[in-house]
């Protein structure tokens, strides 16, 4: 296999896959991940839903770099607002966890987000993720039209 066939083989299961619901992707829990008691540490799972969103953002069709590169008129970012979670029960190193995330709402600027983190059918985390659009100034940007849809599939 030539070199960039198997970068493209690895690299198709990397970003996970787009779903009716949003997006699902994979993930490996890592010595890195776990304080000493080999439990993921709490703070990785904000990684972990991190990684769920900026995939789906890039599924999606939305690169950060892209945006930060002006490709769509101004420089913006994306910025959490705010964050609720749901510690029901503990990774632990080696698990392999599904992360799913889907939009629930898209209002002006924000986007609410619900991601669920699981080993198998058990859920270990929930998340509930407002975040927003903003400018090289700092200022809210309207989420543009032409994402409403890759953004919440179905409807």
């Amino acid at each position: 296999m030539a070199d960039h066939d198997e970068r493209d083989v690895l690299a198709a299961g990397l970003s996970g896959a787009l779903t009716p619901f949003g997006h699902r992707l994979m993930a490996r829990v890592y010595y890195a991940d776990t304080d000493f008691s080999g439990v993921v540490y709490h703070a990785r799972y904000l990684e972990f839903f991190e990684r769920g969103r900026s995939d789906f953002l890039r599924l999606a069709g939305v690169h950060h770099t892209e945006l930060h590169d002006g490709k769509h008129g101004e420089k913006i970012v994306w910025v959490v607002r705010r964050m609720e979670i749901d510690f029901r029960g503990s990774a632990r190193i080696d698990d392999v966890l599904t992360i799913d995330t889907r939009t629930d709402d898209i209002s002006g600027a924000r986007i609410y987000m619900a991601q669920q983190l699981k080993r198998g059918d058990e859920v270990l985390v929930e998340a509930r993720v407002e975040a927003a659009i903003v400018g090289e100034n700092g200022r809210p940007r309207r989420f543009p039209k032409e994402w409403i849809a890759a953004f919440m599939p179905g409807r």
